[in-house]
């Protein structure tokens, strides 16, 4: 399999906050929020693998800003590591008010995508290609923290 780049399989999904998105005070529901996140994770897993995805794990979410009715909710999503069958996604979500052009940082967090085949098992996907420091800086942490979350899980049950 010939290696591929983060920026190739990079995407950034938008979405208007509806009131059915949110909450009675109009704060937009933090389940909604993670399934956008879920969502573009999900889209950079299989642009990379081109197979289906699941998701495995989902690391330091941690809400810093509001959500609220009429904001436009950014998800930018980028994959830092890669290993046999397990892809981590790096997810940003800025909001941007729509009425005074203001845009801030809402929340981010890591999700693991496992590339599953037909049979539904895991199955092997492309490298990740790293282009500067900073992609190997975040694909050594991503690594790491892998390595954290098998511990914390413990022997398979299967």
């Amino acid at each position: 399999m010939e290696a591929k780049t983060s920026s190739a399989s990079a995407v950034t999904m938008a979405q208007v906050v509806l009131p059915t998105h949110a909450n009675a005070a109009g704060n937009m529901h933090g389940g909604e929020v993670m399934k956008m996140m879920d969502s573009a994770a999900g889209v950079v897993a299989m642009r990379h693998s081109l197979c289906n995805v699941v998701t495995a794990s989902v690391d330091q979410l941690v809400f810093k800003e509001p959500i609220f009715v009429g904001d436009l909710v950014l998800c930018h999503a980028e994959l830092i590591y890669v290993g046999r069958s397990s892809m981590e996604v790096f997810v940003r979500v800025d909001v941007e008010n729509l009425v005074r052009g203001e845009t801030r940082r809402a929340l981010e967090g890591y999700f693991v995508m496992v590339a599953l085949d037909r049979n539904g098992r895991p199955t092997s996907v492309p490298p990740l290609k790293l282009e500067n420091e900073e992609q190997e800086r975040l694909f050594t942490e991503a690594r790491e923290r892998l390595a954290n979350l098998k511990k914390r899980k413990g022997p398979s049950h299967r």
